[in-house]
């Protein structure tokens, strides 16, 4: 598959204006104006070329958007050039036209949203226009400039020059960066947003943009993969799962649909340390190669059968099934990815001792978002969980949650499994069903279910929803479409027509190495912090100092905390918090938190803020382990260098 990478840069102010020594050449890079510490920073676009001295000759092509410092700048026949070098400590690269070059100022990238189901971001010429539409909430204007734009008609004299495109545009395989530099806060009736000037660079041409064939035009796949709880008791609902899952295949095999849907299954016990008689913690059944057809599904998964011991209490290793699959079964060339988990205990959640994984939902969920997996869950409300039924839901709730189309979960009342195989029939036939019309080139249709049952009605409806939004995004693919090549563009973060929901998701892009830094980094401050060796301030300030150094000069991890330093001060310390900090249009959950906030928390808050940090520690080692997600920019294999924009909510 073809892929690009586009960046869409938030701001191009002349880079000039940043900082009173025009000509630099010293041993440290120039400062960033207002700046002490924060030095000016460049990314190269692609097609770049290095020279050995100002207005040379160009000698050897530019890794696209490798970061440099910028240490002189000088005018040559009316072309100014930087001299640059790929660290702060006084080593020069050469000199590349400023024309070649974009400011980055910081690491944080947004993504654009799905706009199924939503409008498409309009991009603006100017702050004024799209300030004057935002203030004054003029629908008849909006709705004017948005058909033009959707239908391609935008006149000469529009204040919109270019829509986001029709589809979604999966950042895990067309890679593009949204670097955000420049902001400004507005209010869209009660809610508050953020105006955001942007300008956008590809990796390739236009032309071979263009000539680049579709890459959706193979037919519609889904896989499916069972996590199934194969504890003492379970054996009625394995038994259920295999005669769902034979009658699916008999009903792709009327269809001549074998191949398109995919079926794998992972079972999943606990912690042998805690009950060794349990043989296995996970073990992968069927893969989806496996699952083509029925009888390679139904020979292998004879010998699962529930264990003839029970657990050590009422919580299984849940999370390291569903791991397992997400991680385990080759979802390349699979438009839809499901992962249905079947269990009636609770999960070991991050900060169990017996978990396997570190992971909690929120990270395990954003794990599957990283490979485009959705999750279910089928909750068996045993007799035998009654106490712990809420707890679970809760937790269960939030794994399957899926953005825009809410959470995907069932909870079985009383565990009945006449009740677990209808509901299973009901998803495994629609999602079956979905691939069916779109191999047909058929229209989605929104099912009615059999009954009154309601929680069943609203899981329907979200899975046609989903299937939807997938399908769409396999029609995009096959379209071709592309994100916008705009310059000097302006657009607001939230929808002009509902403005609670945000049109992007922030990011901040980080290489493989400093992804595994940071990890280390953190790692030894919470160690630190443990062994009682920090007050609570000093906690704070070197979470913060973290938080700083990630968001605006990751590079530096390792030298922006007292604990990793050596040097016995933070950047709270030396005084340089605040400018690390101003000038960023969002930061994370540590950023705000003061030492009366705190203070002022409960024991059980404060557990629960550093239950959380160690479950991001468990993500960074779980993505950086993921070579597909990792994107080498010169081309070759994932290495250090490789890169990928991580959520921001998963930071600091």
């Amino acid at each position: 598959m073809t892929k690009f990478l586009m960046v869409l840069v938030l701001g191009m102010m002349p880079l000039l204006a940043f900082s009173a020594e025009p000509a630099g050449g010293g041993d440290a890079p120039l400062l960033m104006k207002g700046k002490h510490e924060l030095y000016q920073r460049v990314l190269a676009v692609p097609d770049a070329r290095m020279a050995t001295e100002a207005g040379g000759q160009v000698r050897e092509a530019v890794i696209p958007f490798t970061a440099f410092y910028v240490y002189a700048r000088r005018t040559i026949a009316g072309k100014e050039w930087l001299q640059v070098g790929t660290d702060r400590h006084g080593s020069r690269a050469g000199w590349l036209p400023l024309a070649s070059t974009l400011e980055w100022n910081h690491g944080l990238t947004a993504a654009f949203r799905d706009p199924v189901g939503h409008d498409r971001v309009l991009l603006f010429k100017d702050q004024e226009a799209v300030s004057k539409l935002a203030r004054q909430r003029d629908q008849a204007a909006y709705d004017r400039l948005y058909q033009e734009a959707v239908q391609d008609k935008l006149p000469a004299d529009s204040p919109v020059i270019a829509i986001q495109p029709p589809g979604y545009i999966d950042i895990r395989e067309d890679f593009y960066l949204v670097p955000i530099r420049r902001h400004e806060d507005i209010y869209l009736g009660s809610e508050k947003a953020r105006l955001l000037e942007v300008s956008s660079v590809p990796l390739v041409s236009e032309q071979a943009i263009a000539d680049q064939k579709p890459i959706g035009s193979h037919a519609y796949t889904a896989g499916l993969v069972f996590v199934i709880d194969s504890t003492l008791s379970m054996d009625p609902y394995i038994d259920r799962t295999r005669e769902a899952v034979e009658r699916i295949y008999d009903t792709l095999g009327k269809a001549k649909l074998l191949g398109n849907v995919n079926f794998g299954l992972v079972a999943f016990r606990d912690n042998l340390a805690a009950a060794p008689r349990l043989e296995y913690l996970t073990r992968n059944y069927v893969n989806l190669e496996q699952g083509r057809d029925g009888a390679g599904f139904l020979s292998r998964v004879k010998s699962l059968q529930a264990a003839s011991t029970s657990s050590r209490d009422f919580k299984e290793d849940a999370y390291a099934g569903v791991k397992q699959a997400i991680e385990s079964m080759n979802w390349s060339g699979h438009d839809a990815r499901y992962v249905v988990l079947v269990t009636d205990a609770g999960a070991r959640d991050a900060n169990d001792p017996l978990s396997s994984t570190g992971l909690g939902a929120a990270s395990l969920r954003q794990l599957a978002l990283d490979k485009g997996v959705a999750i279910f869950v089928l909750h068996l409300l045993t007799p035998a969980t009654m106490a712990d039924h809420a707890r679970d839901a809760e937790q269960y709730r939030e794994l399957a949650d899926f953005p825009g189309i809410g959470s995907l979960y069932y909870g079985v009342p009383t565990g009945n499994v006449q009740q677990f195989g209808k509901v299973l029939d009901a998803l495994a036939g629609q999602i079956t069903e979905q691939v069916r019309l779109a191999a047909a080139d058929q229209e989605l249709t929104t099912p009615v279910p059999a009954s009154d049952d309601v929680q069943l009605a609203s899981l329907q409806a979200r899975v046609a929803k989903l299937g939807h939004a997938l399908r769409m995004r396999y029609l995009q693919k096959s379209e071709g479409g592309q994100v916008p090549k705009v310059f000097d563009a302006w657009m607001l973060d939230r929808d002009f027509r509902d403005p609670e929901r945000q049109t992007l998701d922030v990011r901040v892009l980080l290489s493989r190495d400093q992804l595994s830094e940071l990890h280390d980094v953190l790692t030894q401050v919470l160690d630190t912090a443990e062994e009682g060796l920090l007050s609570p301030q000093n906690f704070l300030n070197e979470l913060k100092s973290l938080a700083a150094t990630v968001s605006r000069s990751p590079e530096q991890l390792g030298v922006t905390t007292a604990t990793t330093a050596g040097k016995g001060n933070s950047l709270a310390d030396l005084g340089f918090m605040q400018e690390y900090i101003e000038d960023l249009p969002y930061t994370g959950e540590v950023m705000g938190l003061s030492l009366d906030d705190w203070q002022s928390w409960s024991t059980l808050r404060q557990v629960a803020f550093l239950n959380r940090l160690e479950e991001k520690v468990s993500y960074y080692r779980a993505l950086h382990d993921h070579t597909d997600l990792w994107v080498s920019l010169d081309g070759g294999p994932v290495s250090g260098d490789s890169v990928y924009p991580v959520p921001l909510e998963m930071l600091p």
